[in-house]
C-alpha cells in the first residue's frame, strides 16, 4: 500500500540525508574497532560491535553490520513516529524487488494488505493460481517457501511471491475462517488483472452501474472511465464505485481518478519536512454528475482514501461501508551505495479540505458492516452470498434516481 510521488521535486534529498546519516554514524562498523579502544570513547553500539568482534564464536561479515545498522535506524524511526510504512531493503531483497517490477515476472493473482504477521489477502481473482489453490479473502500469508515474512514490507513480501511463470511457490497460510495453518503450493502464471471491472445492475426498476476499481496502477483512470461510459450507454443512471480492498497505488492515478468526478478544486495536499507543501488540483474533464455511492472497508487505503475524501467533500457521492484504513503518507524507494534501498515515508497527505487521515481513516456516511465478505469471492461476483454493503448502496442510489426523475418537469 505505498505511493509513488510523481510531480514532486527534490525527491532524493530527504532520503539522501538519511543515507548519509547511516554512512557516517556507522562508518566504524565498516572499518572495524580496535580492541584497545576505551569503552568510555565508544558509543553503546560501537562497544557492542567491539565485544562481538572480540568474543563472538564466529567472524561476522561486515555487510551484516551495515544491513542491521540501517534496518535498526528505520525501525527506530518507525517506532518513534508511528510509521508503519518505512522499511529497509537489503541488497538481495532490493534486487528481487527490481526484477519483479520489471514486468518479466508474474505472480499468483491476489491483492494483499500488509499486517504484522505478514500479508492479509483482500482479493482473489477468478481462476488465478491463488483461486485454484483455495486461497480466500481473509486468509493470512505468514511465510513464503518456508521463510517468514512477518515484519517485512508488502513490497518485499510480494517480491518473494512473484516469479517466473511456470515456477512453484509455497505459501504458509492461516485460514481466515478457522485460523488453522496450512501450506499451499502454487504454480506462478501470467495473470492479467484489469484495473477496473463493472456490470449493470437493476434495482426497483432503476439501472445502476457497478464498477470495482482494484488498483491505482498506470492507466487505471482510463479503464475506470471506459467502464463507466460503457455502462452509461446501456442506460445506467447511477453509479456505485467499489473501493473495498483497494490498498492504493500511484498518487498521480488517485488525482486522475478523482478528476473523473471532481471538475475543479484541490484533490490532495502533500506536506513534507524537506519537500514543503504542495496542493494538487483536479485536471478537469469530469464525467456528468449522477447519483453515486462509494463502497469502502478497513482495507480501503491510501490512494483509495484520497478519492473517497474528494468525492465526499465535494458532495458527489455517499460513502457506504466501514471506516477506511487511515494511510495518509507517501513513500519513495531510494537506492543506497551498498546495493540496498530505503523505502521511506517522505510526506503526509491531506484531503482537499486539509484534513489529515493518517491513522484516522474516513468514516462512512452510512455504516454497514460487511459480515459476509470473507468468503473469498471477488467483490461483485455473481455467485457470492448477499453483499449487504452493495445491497444498501443499490437501495440508496435507486431511491436517488427515482427522486430525481420525480423532480424533473
Amino acid at each position: 500500500m505505498s505511493e509513488g510521488s510523481p510531480g514532486f521535486g527534490g525527491g532524493l534529498l530527504a532520503g539522501a540525508v538519511l543515507a548519509v546519516l547511516a554512512l557516517v554514524l556507522f562508518q566504524p562498523l565498516r572499518e572495524g574497532l580496535l580492541p584497545g579502544d576505551s569503552p568510555e570513547q565508544l558509543s553503546a553500539v560501537e562497544q557492542a560491535i567491539e565485544e562481538i568482534e572480540t568474543s563472538y564464536f564466529e567472524d561476522p561479515d561486515d555487510e551484516l553490520y551495515d544491513d542491521a545498522s540501517i534496518a535498526g535506524i528505520i525501525e527506530a524511526l518507525s517506532k518513534e513516529y508511528d510509521d508503519k510504512f518505512s522499511h529497509y531493503f537489503d541488497p538481495e531483497i532490493y534486487q528481487d524487488f527490481l526484477t519483479s517490477s520489471s514486468g518479466q515476472f508474474e505472480g499468483v493473482g491476489m491483492l494483499v494488505a500488509e499486517i504484522k504477521k505478514g500479508l492479509r489477502v483482500t482479493q482473489v481473482y477468478d481462476d488465478a493460481p491463488a483461486d485454484r489453490g483455495g486461497i480466500e479473502a481473509g486468509d493470512i500469508v505468514i511465510a513464503v517457501d518456508g521463510r517468514s515474512i512477518a515484519g517485512l514490507s508488502s513490497k518485499a513480501s510480494t517480491t518473494r511471491i512473484k516469479g517466473e511463470p511456470g515456477t512453484d511457490v509455497t505459501l504458509t497460510i492461516i485460514d481466515g475462517a478457522d485460523k488453522k495453518e496450512r501450506e499451499v503450493e502454487l504454480e506462478r502464471a501470467e495473470v492479467r488483472i484489469p484495473a477496473a471491472a463493472g456490470r449493470l445492475l437493476e434495482t426497483d426498476g432503476e439501472k445502476i452501474a457497478y464498477v470495482a476499481l482494484f488498483a491505482f496502477s498506470n492507466g487505471a483512470h482510463g479503464e475506470l472511465r471506459s467502464e463507466i461510459e460503457r455502462l452509461a450507454e446501456k442506460g445506467a443512471a447511477g453509479l456505485i464505485l467499489d473501493l473495498r480492498g483497494n490498498g492504493g497505488g500511484l498518487l498521480e492515478e488517485a488525482v486522475l481518478v478523482s478528476s473523473l468526478f471532481v471538475e475543479e478544486g484541490p484533490i490532495v495536499t502533500t506536506e513534507g519536512r524537506v519537500r514543503g507543501s504542495e496542493t494538487i488540483e483536479a485536471v478537469g474533464g469530469a464525467l456528468a454528475e449522477r447519483p453515486m455511492a462509494v463502497l469502502v472497508n478497513g482495507d480501503t487505503a491510501s490512494a483509495s482514501e484520497i478519492v473517497t475524501a474528494a468525492l465526499e467533500e465535494n458532495d458527489i457521492a455517499t460513502v457506504i461501508g466501514e471506516k477506511t484504513f487511515g494511510k495518509g503518507t507517501v513513500q519513495e524507494v531510494i537506492e543506497l551505495d551498498n546495493g540496498g534501498a530505503l523505502d521511506i515515508t517522505i510526506a503526509e497527505y491531506l484531503t482537499g479540505e486539509g484534513t489529515a487521515i493518517n491513522g484516522v481513516g474516513i468514516k462512512p456516511d452510512i455504516k454497514v458492516v460487511e459480515g459476509d465478505l470473507s468468503d473469498g469471492a471477488p467483490a461483485g461476483a455473481d455467485d457470492r452470498p448477499v453483499d449487504e454493503v452493495l445491497e444498501r448502496a443499490r437501495e440508496e442510489i435507486a431511491a436517488e434516481i427515482s427522486a430525481g426523475s420525480t423532480d424533473e418537469p
